[in-house]
């Protein structure tokens, strides 16, 4: 699939993310549109080695979602993927639904790992590493995590262990979107200099735009034969990406948009199409 038809793909993601938190009346949706590029050229783009017929084939890529509340973009590019019926979409996050708020281990094929409390998704995907290199297996770990969640020291502990045993098969992704519940990174909690601290803790930092497909696929091949240390690919996105009054807003960090607001969200993201491969207002 080309990258043109890629980003109109994420964009009808986005649209399902929309309409999925409207439902359950609940949910975060601006991590989950900023990240969808990138969601939907990890499954749709082929980047990864998983089949959704066969999503617990031991020689599959394992895929750990730290940041859970990012859940409703995975949920629809897992259904969109075939692992699951796109019908479940709107069983978001009710009772006795597969489609938990976080995502629940095994409940769905392709969920790896349950989350919710940020920082703990780290330490799972550098066991999976670690076991990965124990059984000589040559499948790879992408750990997926949000900027606010790199406030947790969890985080920096594990990443320690990732640097003593020099995991190669694991590559972590952050969502650098500047934004957490309570406002933005760099208030609640400087991050930066954040390249110079994972290269120090013995990363390989890539650093693109998030919502450069092209530059996320040269990314993420990269870390597939950099052998001798991890990789760090961190993502630049804006949160709330096409949906005009939430993108860069702390405050759809984590509420759902009303009737109203979804109408609007929705007519923003019906206008857009392709033209000469890159995505435009009509």
């Amino acid at each position: 699939m080309r990258f043109s038809d890629l980003e109109v793909k994420a964009n009808e993601i986005r649209a399902e993310v929309i309409k999925m938190l409207v439902e359950a009346g609940t949910g975060h949706p601006a991590g989950a549109l900023g990240s969808a590029d990138f969601w939907t050229l990890l499954y749709l783009g082929g980047l990864i080695k998983i089949n959704p017929q066969d999503p617990w084939n031991e020689d599959r890529d394992r895929v750990v979602l730290s940041a859970g509340h990012y859940c409703p973009v995975l949920y629809a590019v897992l259904a969109e993927a075939g692992f699951f019926p796109k019908e479940e979409l709107s069983s978001l996050r009710k009772i006795d639904s597969r489609l938990q708020g976080h995502p629940v281990a095994r409940m769905l094929p392709g969920i790896e790992n349950s989350s919710g409390t940020l920082g703990q998704g780290i330490s799972v995907a550098v066991g999976m590493a670690l076991a990965a290199r124990m059984d000589k297996k040559k499948h790879r770990v992408i750990c997926f995590m949000g900027d606010g969640e790199q406030n947790e020291g969890q985080v920096w502990e594990a990443y320690m262990s990732v640097a003593k045993y020099k995991l190669s098969n694991l590559t972590i992704v952050i969502d650098r979107n500047n934004i957490q519940i309570d406002g933005h990174t760099e208030d609640v909690m400087p991050l930066e200099p954040l390249e110079e601290k994972l290269k120090a803790f013995g990363f390989a930092v890539i650093e693109v735009d998030g919502h450069n497909m092209e530059e996320i696929e040269k990314a993420m091949n990269r870390a597939k034969v950099t052998f001798e240390k991890p990789t760090a690919i961190v993502l630049h996105t804006i949160p709330g990406k096409n949906v005009d009054f939430m993108e860069n807003d702390y405050a759809w960090h984590g509420r759902a948009p009303g009737m109203g607001e979804t109408v609007q969200a929705l007519m923003e993201l019906h206008k857009l199409r392709t033209l000469d491969g890159k995505i435009i207002n009509d």
